[in-house]
């Protein structure tokens, strides 16, 4: 392993850094290395590497650019860090979804599907047309019934209405279309209709101008209709104003209730225009093509010997094996954006630079270890080794020890979190690491061994599931005990969780990584509904003032900033500049509420407390108190009761949301990677708080990668071997123990490779 002091290409030196959390932090970080960050959650890992490294290289860069086009660009801020030296360019990989448009696929968001537009326009027979005539998003190539979308979403109508009812009664059942609604008044003051008659007595004329009718200016109208107004049906009303529009957001649930989405009848799926799929290349179109795995799209390319396409035949496969070789060969080219994992995002623009040509900058990457199998984490480390190689610098933020290992630097945060962390606690080689004091290099140390095998309550029989990928797949989900389903990234997973739900009795709670709900004002305190019962001991304390007073949003708001704790002054094509508000600074509250006060703390004061902090603080108050406590008890102790929860990962949501279920007996829970974002000593914590459910009468099942939460399962089921239309079997159901015997069981070996590197 490289030494610290055998780097000779220089270090990017980062001088007094305060960002958020930081304590005036000093750091030489290594150049064309790798360099992971660890240390726990909340101890200024990301503060360091993305708010102050990343933003400040960044905020450089635009600033190379002319002023007219600065004012298109992102803006990041001015970080708080004296200086930093030697800084290259930085290209940021987050785990983050690839975005909800439905016209993006695998293929048109790599440049893919471009190059086969050309390749077929070019080599494939009868000529059609050119480049353009092959695109689903171009009117020259789009689907005309779908608009290129590939389906059709047809309305259930008998889903929007109870017959029984009159109008008057509420016989329009979709949601915002109640009585005395100002979308019932359209139909109840349209003239019409007999308000007070049953739908089930309409007559035929009658129930199609309600439902169908389309858009149209009434003749003679009843009394109160807006004078100005179009009369339409139900129906197409509903598919008008709300189903694709930014309400719909609201109405997800409601919507996916009447809504039935189908391959279009015209396309069969294709999003083209027939005469588009008469074109063949060694007798496949286009939409065969896209419709295969990259595996096969390869094998397909390889098959192409016309001189023409030499040259187009060979970009592709060089973007399409980069896409294989980090582990992403089952995806299909048509498969949509919006349905990538986080996980799959990120090892796609990984892949992305692998066949960049750019050398000489800095890639930061976010936790590359979520959502992926130990396996697919061997996959990524070789694709960053191949990316530093080329004469990169690779920075990682890392919780999971199979992500740690290749460093060739490591720097550890802390010695906490929140205000107790933000300094460099330890910095040197894996090695240097392993043998250190430091709270990473402790916990690493731990031996490695399986837990207790507690046997079942009962059990689940799923039989012959074909769901997504499954091939009909029989497997006994055991009750009253901890499973922890497992197996590569697209393996079947999640499919075979949804299948479990459809055949579930009983109640459940779904913690998956969904989203919870939240705005930019959420936070700890709102989610938990902590903040009415704070505002009034601050209100009961003190002779019984308004409780509106200590709110933000309310009467107790800073007149200057109203709210916001800083004042925001639009500077044209620079940076917005944001200033702590000179009259709060920063507090938020105005003078009058902070003069006010609740066992010697302001209500300032008490929403930056921590959690665990806050717990202690709240002690006399049990409501308050357990709420806090249960926060604490799945490691979200160090966040503060004021954090937005917009800043929250999806394991962290993830756990605020199981926090709020604790305490129920009997239950079944599902997780989703609850340890994404922990570090090693958080991760033993929650596995406390799972044998504490599991002790209280709770069945856990656990989608997983981590081996640390796999070994100390009850029972293990590993679904693969490989993923896409390559997994979708069950590889092995049984104690992790016995697992490790298993050669056909990717969890199987990554296990026995596990409890034997501490021996």
């Amino acid at each position: 392993m490289v030494m610290a002091t055998t780097f000779e290409h220089g270090f990017i030196d980062i001088h007094d850094a305060t960002q958020n959390n930081l304590r005036h932090v000093n750091l030489q970080v290594p150049k064309y290395a790798t360099t992971v960050f660890v240390g726990l959650s909340g101890s200024g890992k990301s503060s360091l590497v993305f708010d102050t490294i990343a933003a400040a290289s960044r905020r450089e860069l635009n600033e190379t650019f002319p002023s007219f086009t600065q004012q298109y660009l992102p803006k990041y801020g001015q970080p708080h860090v004296g200086e930093i030296d030697h800084l290259p360019v930085a290209i940021v990989i987050e785990q983050q979804r690839l975005g909800k448009n439905a016209r993006s696929t695998l293929a048109t968001y790599t440049g893919i599907y471009s190059l086969l537009r050309l390749l077929f326009s070019r080599i494939g027979q009868p000529f059609i047309g050119y480049s353009d005539t092959f695109s689903f998003n171009l009117p020259q190539g789009m689907c005309p019934a779908c608009q290129g979308l590939g389906y059709v979403d047809d309305i259930d109508e008998a889903k929007l209405i109870d017959p029984e009812k009159s109008l008057n009664e509420g016989a329009i059942t979709f949601v915002s279309f109640g009585p005395d609604t100002w979308r019932w008044r359209r139909y109840a003051t349209s003239g019409l209709f007999d308000n007070d008659k049953p739908l089930k007595d309409y007559t035929a004329d009658e129930y199609e101008m309600l439902m169908h009718a389309p858009q149209q200016k009434l003749a003679h109208p009843g009394d109160g209709f807006p004078r100005t107004a179009l009369y339409e049906g139900v129906v197409p009303r509903i598919r008008r104003s709300v189903i694709g529009k930014k309400e719909a957001e609201h109405h997800r649930v409601a919507i996916a209730a009447i809504v039935t989405r189908k391959p279009c009848p015209a396309c069969h799926g294709t999003r083209l225009k027939p005469e588009v799929l008469t074109n063949h290349i060694n007798g496949l179109n286009i939409a065969d093509v896209t419709a295969m795995d990259l595996q096969h799209v390869l094998r397909f390319l390889q098959g192409i010997t016309a001189p023409l396409a030499t040259d187009v035949v060979r970009e592709l496969t060089t973007k399409i094996q980069s896409l294989v070789e980090i582990g992403l060969g089952y995806l299909t080219l048509d498969r949509g954006t919006s349905s990538l994992s986080g996980g799959e995002a990120q090892r796609i623009k990984i892949a992305k630079y692998l066949t960049s040509a750019l050398v000489d900058m800095v890639y930061i990457l976010d936790e590359p270890s979520v959502g992926l199998h130990p396996h697919d984490i061997q996959l990524v480390k070789q694709a960053l080794t191949r990316l530093k190689d080329k004469g990169n610098t690779i920075l990682v933020v890392e919780h999971n020890p199979a992500m740690i290992d290749f460093a060739d630097y490591v720097v550890e945060m802390g010695p906490k979190a929140g205000q107790a962390g933000g300094a460099v606690t330890f910095t040197g080689t894996y090695d240097e690491l392993l043998a250190s004091d430091s709270l990473t290099g402790k916990w690493l140390r731990q031996p490695h061994q399986f837990g207790s095998e507690r046997q079942p309550t009962g059990q689940i029989a799923l039989r012959q599931l074909t769901q997504n990928n499954l091939k009909q797949v029989d497997v006994d989900i055991p009750l009253g005990v901890m499973t922890v389903i497992s197996g590569v990234a697209g393996s079947g997973k999640s499919s075979l969780v949804t299948a479990l739900k459809q055949h579930l009795t009983q109640d459940y709670i779904d913690l998956a990584q969904a989203p919870v709900g939240i705005n930019i004002r959420s936070t700890p305190a709102t989610y938990l509904g902590l903040l009415d019962g704070i505002r009034k001991l601050f209100s009961d304390a003190n002779g019984r003032v308004g409780t509106s007073l200590f709110s933000y949003n309310g009467k107790g708001a800073c007149p200057r900033c109203k709210g916001k704790g800083v004042t925001i002054t639009n500077m044209a094509f620079m940076d917005p500049v944001v200033q702590t508000c000179e009259l709060c600074h920063g507090q938020r509250y105005s003078e009058t509420a902070l003069q006010y006060q609740y066992q010697g703390k302001n209500i300032a004061e008490v929403l930056q407390l921590s959690v665990q902090a806050a717990a202690t603080f709240f002690a006399d108050t049990p409501k308050v108190a357990t709420a806090l406590a249960n926060l604490d008890r799945v490691g979200l102790g160090y966040l503060t009761l004021a954090q937005p929860l917009t800043t929250l990962s999806g394991g962290e949501l993830q756990r605020l949301k199981l926090a709020v279920e604790l305490g129920k007996k009997g239950t079944i829970y599902l997780l989703d990677e609850p340890t994404a974002g922990l570090h090693l000593q958080d991760t033993a914590r929650l596995l406390k708080l799972f044998n504490e459910l599991v002790a209280a009468g709770n069945s856990l099942i656990i989608i997983e990668h981590n081996l640390a939460v796999i070994s100390q399962a009850d029972w293990l089921i590993d679904v693969g071997p490989d993923a896409g239309q390559y997994g979708g079997r069950i590889q092995y159901a049984g104690v992790p123990r016995l697992a490790v015997a298993e050669s056909t069981s990717r969890t199987g070996v990554a296990l026995r490779d596990w409890v034997t590197s501490t021996d």
